[in-house]
């Protein structure tokens, strides 16, 4: 399979090349980088489809792969933290934390957009998450998101911009620039 660069971005300083397989195929791609956030943010873990692809269609699943299933639940092999299915948020299969809390960007499914809203993030939301698209037609159907609290870094942050009386924007630092 040949894969080609479609073009290079400054991501946190590092050049990230964005490839797509020139087989035809398409392919699931997630941040590259962590994705920072303080208790209280919303954040968006960002994936999409490359390249562009109508996936409104067919279900995306939001997970946590180092998470266990609830044993006592025999049926539960797999706790979402979001599920779009049939065109609609299958709200009674989440993980009861994330119930009201999480959100796809509906309108961006038809350009590839898979990327998940998060609002009100706690410390037990950090982690590694998965987006997948299970009847993709591919070989790379998901990707990992690595959301990280930097509970610390965020207080001296927000400490030196309060002392400095700077006004601080942390939303658009956390927005994928495709995003923008």
């Amino acid at each position: 399979m040949a894969f080609r660069c479609l073009g290079k971005r400054e991501v946190l300083g590092q050049d990230v090349c964005i490839y797509f397989s020139s087989s035809g195929e398409f392919d699931v791609v997630g941040s590259l980088q962590p994705i920072l956030a303080a208790p209280g943010d919303d954040v968006i873990l960002p994936c999409r489809v490359e390249p562009k692809f109508n996936v409104a269609g067919l279900t995306v699943e939001w997970s946590r792969p180092d998470r266990r299933p609830d044993p006592n639940d025999r049926l539960s092999r797999v706790d979402y933290v979001h599920l779009y299915r049939d065109a609609r948020e299958v709200p009674d299969m989440k993980i009861p934390s994330y119930v009201g809390r999480t959100a796809l960007f509906t309108d961006g499914l038809r350009e590839g957009n898979i990327s998940l809203r998060i609002t009100n993030v706690t410390q037990e939301d950090e982690g590694r998450y998965r987006c997948f698209i299970p009847k993709l037609k591919s070989q790379t159907q998901s990707s990992i998101v690595h959301l990280i609290l930097a509970v610390l870094l965020c207080f001296l942050l927000h400490t030196v911009v309060a002392h400095l009386q700077v006004p601080l924007q942390p939303t658009s630092a956390l927005t994928p620039p495709y995003m923008q």
